[in-house]
Order: structure tokens, then C-alpha cells, then sequence
């Protein structure tokens, strides 16, 4: 059964997301930083795909991430810059969406207990406006359908 995904906005320009994961943070971790799963499960509704998955772990390095609706061929991305990576525990990135004006900065945390990982992504946007654009996106529900493919496949790679 699928966990909620608890969805705030701490202040008129944040919105932080936090999920509860059955695995520990280095395979949540993993998740989040290895081209080949994020391409498994950052995907939104059913239908999509990421046929740009561009990631350099060093802080100071990019990532880039291209998404393509298999219906209609319609595409979006995203990027941006690593500013801090503490491994298994935090990544602080800028990011930038295309169709929103402004860039974002993201604060990942993993955080591991009785063997369970939340994590907390938290994003603060350049205004009030843009992040209420954000939330009015359909982010909540695209993230909500990603974590749910992410705990199939935390679950795939804890049985490996």
C-alpha cells in the first residue's frame, strides 16, 4: 500500500515534502544519485520517461534531467548545480524548471532509523509566486506517483 507523502509550505517561499521509505539511506541515497534508477522511478505519471539523465556528484557539478511524454512526444527539464553533498545524509542543489522563472534551492536530507529512511526535500524559491506555481503544477501528485515506483524499487534492491 502506498505512504503519504506529507506535502508543507514551512514559508511563503518553501515547500517541503517528506516520505517515509522501508530501506536504508544508502539505497534511498542511491536512488537519488545513480542515472539508472532515477530513471526508474523520478517519472510522474504513468506514461513518461527520462531520456536525459545527467548527474555529476561533486559539488560544483550539474545534473540536467529531460522528461518525454510517451503519448505526444511532449518534453520538460530541469537542472541545475551541486552545492553541498554530505553522503548519505545530504545534497543541497540549485535548480532550475523550464516553463518557471526563477531558481530554486533544494535541500535533501536522509535521515535512518529502525531501519526506515525519511526523506526530506526541502525548496525554497525565488518568491511567493513561484512557489505557488510549483504547488499548483502538479508536483504533490507527480511526486507522490515517483516515491511510490521508488519504494518498488528499494524494495528490488534490498532483495538483490
Amino acid at each position: 500500500m502506498p505512504k503519504p507523502v506529507d506535502v508543507t509550505t514551512p514559508s511563503d517561499r518553501e515547500i517541503r515534502v517528506v516520505r517515509v521509505f522501508d530501506a536504508p539511506a544508502r539505497l534511498a541515497w542511491d536512488c537519488h544519485t545513480q542515472p539508472d534508477l532515477l530513471r526508474r522511478w523520478m517519472l510522474g505519471p504513468p506514461g513518461w520517461s527520462m531520456p536525459v539523465c545527467e548527474v555529476d556528484l561533486t559539488v560544483g557539478g550539474a545534473y540536467r534531467h529531460r522528461w518525454r511524454s510517451d503519448a505526444d512526444g511532449t518534453e520538460f527539464g530541469s537542472g541545475g548545480t551541486y552545492l553541498e553533498i554530505v553522503p548519505f545524509e545530504k545534497i543541497v542543489t540549485t535548480e532550475s524548471m523550464e516553463g518557471f522563472s526563477g531558481e530554486a534551492v533544494n535541500t535533501l536530507l536522509f535521515e535512518e532509523a529502525g531501519g526506515q529512511t525519511t526523506v526530506t526535500l526541502t525548496m525554497r524559491f525565488v518568491s511567493k509566486e513561484a512557489r505557488d506555481g510549483a504547488l499548483q503544477s502538479g508536483m504533490s501528485d507527480g511526486m507522490a506517483m515517483g516515491y511510490d515506483r521508488m519504494d518498488e524499487l528499494l524494495a528490488e534492491l534490498a532483495a538483490a
